[in-house]
């Protein structure tokens, strides 16, 4: 197998949360890097497990214990606003890398909680921390992974597009944190 095919098959293993705490920038680019024996196979939290295990039998290493670095696997969370508190901040939006979260300039946001993958990145960019992340109360699937990829591919479109009206600054930004 060669490494762009076992790269994708690593992909579609992991939870596609888009949550960076493997030290990557989405879950594509760490699949990258376990396929050319850049990064081990115990970097993904919300995996967990499960997805290490997995992905030990598909690439024939050793099955290890989660890198305590990169966090502790959690139940499934999502994001929830205060909406009394909420104030509107636009890098909130940007910073979901789903698409998740609906709002406009100093207007009230809202996360789609169905649509949400807990990944937390909306947190740092709330300037009230208006955000929480609570349980999600159900178990994330592989059809939310497979929702969460195309919406993610979807986002890095629209921004290197830099589709959206007034958002070219932030879309600088954000591809330059990206490496793109």
């Amino acid at each position: 197998m060669d490494g762009i095919d076992l790269a994708g098959d690593i992909d579609a293993l992991l939870p596609q949360t888009q949550c960076t705490r493997c030290g990557y920038a989405d879950c594509r680019a760490y699949a990258e890097a376990i396929a050319g024996r850049e990064a081990g196979i115990d970097r993904c939290p919300p995996g967990g497990d499960a997805t290490i295990a997995a992905l030990a039998a598909l690439t024939g290493r050793p099955r290890v214990p989660l890198d305590p670095g990169c966090g502790e696997h959690r139940p499934l969370e999502v994001a929830r606003v205060d909406e009394a508190a909420c104030i509107g901040v636009t890098l909130v939006i940007a910073a979901c890398p789903v698409d998740a979260i609906l709002g406009a300039p100093k207007r009230m946001h809202a996360i789609v909680a169905s649509l949400c993958t807990g990944c937390g990145l909306c947190l740092p960019p709330c300037p009230v921390d208006c955000i929480e992340l609570v349980p999600a109360a159900r178990e994330w699937t592989a059809v939310d992974a497979a929702g969460a990829r195309a919406r993610h591919a979807a986002r890095r479109a629209r921004l290197l597009r830099a589709e959206r009206v007034g958002e070219r600054p932030a879309v600088r930004e954000t591809l330059k944190e990206e490496g793109l």
